[in-house]
């Protein structure tokens, strides 16, 4: 627990580690730290404020040895399930002691906090003695809570990252998506990403793929491109990682003076090379008005990942970063009828799919501050 930024009213509280057992949940932290019957057990637990990296706790409890309290141990775990984040770091305790203040008091750690996870948390109150040792109350009931998304001061952190390895900008022609033989046949049984009966290749939610605290994972719904071009021929690469059927759509179909762009996440693979999620929404759209206020919008004509800018006779040009792999998500149905399918004559990388891909949390060219 740190001090919280301006707005927020709780205590500076200092935080250590302290090395605790596990216990049942009606026991004291350690059977060898004093006698607290006469303390307090914290009651009625209330988790608010609840961002990427902190939160707020402030309980209720009866006023008998409350004059008694110096110290707050407050238990946290990560919640263990299937789905649960691989990269904690499982060495940093989540047993923490704070001086006891006023509450509600903020705890906050990327340490031990990560986004977008869900956590349990329980509190005891304690009586630091003369001999060092602490006197504990029983713990409390054990509430639950989930960690927030990245709000845009993190986007905003991660852009800054992204910005300083996107190299030189390269001029492209057309966004293209590489799919399967039967992505892009009538009446395919085999993907739901189509409406066969429309032609139209439909927008889908996205994955959990890259940044852990990505507001866009799992909640906004669209259709994945690329642009990268090699840099040799200016063209397409002939190698994909999805399929080796590539349709073609002319850039400005998709981008151009009435579509706004999104920064939407950083991240690599444990890889030397990195990937930026631009969104790409028309004005006024449904995936457009999801992204307002949650991802930092970019200068359509004039930003360091993808460019749409005005020639003098009026025609649209379109540059892409060189030095990161960009991945376009559009948020609206596209006419298979508005562009070509073809077959690439490169191989399937299958190396370099995204799908589900987990960002490397050591990266220090990619991560910041409050984590994955």
């Amino acid at each position: 627990m740190t001090e919280p930024p301006s707005g927020l009213s709780s205590p500076d509280v200092e935080v250590k580690s302290l090395q605790l057992d596990d216990r049942p949940e009606s026991e004291s932290a350690d059977s060898g730290i004093g006698d607290g019957d006469e303390l307090p057990v914290p009651q009625q637990i209330l988790i608010s404020n609840v961002t990427c990296d902190s939160f707020k706790i402030s309980w209720n409890m009866e006023s008998r040895g409350q004059d008694r309290i110096t110290h707050y141990f407050v238990d946290l775990n990560k919640k263990e399930d299937k789905s649960s984040n691989k990269f904690k770091h499982m060495d940093v305790p989540t047993k923490l002691v704070a001086k006891a203040v006023p509450l509600p008091m903020t705890v906050r750690g990327h340490w031990f906090l990560s986004p977008r996870t869900e956590y349990t948390v329980a509190v005891q109150t304690a009586t630091k003695q003369p001999d060092g040792e602490y006197a504990v109350s029983a713990w409390s009931e054990i509430v639950e809570f989930c960690t927030a998304d990245y709000s845009t001061v993190q986007l905003k952190q991660l852009l800054l990252k992204a910005e300083a390895i996107a190299g030189r900008m390269l001029p492209f022609t057309v966004f293209y998506r590489n799919q399967q033989r039967e992505y892009f046949q009538p009446n395919s049984q085999y993907y739901r990403s189509r409406d066969a009966q429309c032609c139209r290749m439909l927008p889908s939610v996205k994955d959990n793929s890259g940044s852990h605290g990505s507001p866009i994972s799992g909640k906004l719904e669209g259709i994945f491109f690329s642009c990268n071009t090699e840099f040799n021929t200016g063209r397409p690469p002939q190698d994909s990682p999805y399929g080796p059927y590539r349709f073609q759509i002319q850039a400005d179909l998709l981008f151009n003076q009435n579509t706004n762009a999104y920064f939407g996440d950083f991240y690599c693979m444990y890889t030397s090379y990195h990937y930026v999620i631009v969104v790409l929404a028309p004005s006024g759209s449904k995936g457009d008005i999801f992204c307002r206020g949650k991802l930092p919008a970019l200068d359509r004509s004039n930003n360091c990942f993808l460019s749409c800018g005005e020639e003098e006779d009026g025609s649209l040009s379109f540059r892409h970063a060189q030095d990161v792999i960009l991945e376009v998500l559009y948020t609206e149905p596209v006419d298979v009828s508005l562009g070509t399918v073809s077959q690439i004559s490169g191989h399937q990388l299958m190396s370099l799919s995204t799908l589900n891909a987990k960002k490397d949390p050591s990266c220090k060219v990619c991560n910041i501050s409050v984590g994955r």
